[in-house]
């Protein structure tokens, strides 16, 4: 199976926090191959505030993309530099997130109507770095739905330099609905990026937006370049664990959730000792791994129960474990 131009076949979507450094470390012990994402990080927060905090991450996520959110092309490529300095694969601008309040500092979705100066950040951003600059973004804005604003907007976008594009095939409504909603009221419109593919051939286009199922994950590689995938991946992280398989024609991995869960206690010990890093912080990320396997619940229970929050992430693990047997043991008494 021949991978995607630069890589771009899988990738986790960027979510705001939830794909905070520790969440990518666990999705990348499930996928080697997988692109990783960053949260959106702000010009803004960058420039005036902890940049080692924002941009801090485990050599274990190559390749791993630095999202950025902002307006000003002085302060993305700037911003962009200093993503590559910290070891960033990919920068990404965010011309998608419909919030009011990216709206309020002038980037996100409401940039899809100002191309032009969606080119002048990335041409600025590709002059400032080495690594691939790319777009995130809608199939358009509020009621516009026209395949014509979709087209105009990448190929204007392109010819600043940008070869990338991932395109979430639904419009965000700026006005009206909330980010959730947004994420699911518009319309899915695949045929849209589809058309752009065979419009753009020498661009590589990723889609993304209610992905959830080998199946269509497969029709979409069969018209695209590459899927991202975001909610399913969190909620469902055991899935990311077959698409080395599913998607690069990779041998097995043999994997087991026990195995991702031992690391990931090992993980928490290391930050506890290196940063003071508590490690329920990073455990929220790995409540989904049992999803659908018996006594899952009491094992997302045990992790979740503030009062062990004082105990040694080891200790709760086994504690995990014996609650999900013993509910799993109880779950057959029931049945049987």
């Amino acid at each position: 199976m021949q991978e995607a131009v630069n890589g771009w076949r899988t990738s986790v979507a960027p979510m705001m926090d939830w794909t905070d450094r520790h969440c990518r470390y666990f999705h990348r012990l499930l996928s080697r191959r997988t692109r990783l994402y960053t949260e959106m990080v702000t010009t803004g927060a960058l420039l005036h505030g902890d940049v080692p905090r924002h941009l801090d991450f485990d050599a274990s996520e190559h390749p791993v993309a630095l999202q950025l959110g902002g307006s000003e092309p002085a302060d993305l490529a700037h911003c962009a530099k200093l993503g590559v300095d910290w070891g960033y694969d990919e920068i990404n601008l965010n011309c998608g997130c419909p919030s009011e309040r990216v709206q309020r500092g002038a980037f996100g979705a409401c940039l899809m109507a100002e191309p032009k100066l969606v080119a002048d950040c990335v041409r600025a951003m590709v002059d400032a770095v080495d690594v691939p600059v790319t777009v995130k973004h809608r199939i358009g804005i509020d009621k516009v739905e026209s395949y014509e604003f979709v087209r105009d907007f990448v190929g204007t976008v392109a010819e600043a330099g940008c070869e990338v594009f991932i395109v979430h095939a639904r419009n965000a409504w700026l006005k009206g609905l909330s980010p959730k909603e947004n994420r699911e009221i518009p319309p899915l419109r695949y045929e849209l990026v589809h058309r752009l593919k065979r419009e753009f051939p020498a661009l590589t286009i990723a889609t993304n937006g209610g992905i959830a199922t080998d199946a269509l994950v497969h029709e979409q590689l069969t018209e695209l370049d590459g899927v991202m995938i975001g909610r399913e991946a969190y909620h469902h992280p055991w899935w990311l664990a077959r698409w080395d398989e599913l998607f690069y024609g990779e041998p097995a991995s043999g994997l087991r959730r026990e195995h991702v869960e031992e690391a990931m206690v090992a993980y928490m010990e290391r930050e506890h000792a290196k940063r003071g890093t508590p490690w329920h912080s990073i455990a929220r990320h790995m409540m989904g791994l049992y999803n659908g396997l018996p006594g899952a619940r009491r094992w997302r229970q045990v992790w979740s129960d503030h009062r062990m929050k004082s105990e040694p992430p080891r200790r709760v693990m086994h504690l995990a474990h014996e609650g999900q047997a013993l509910a799993a043991a109880a779950t057959e008494f029931r049945a049987a």
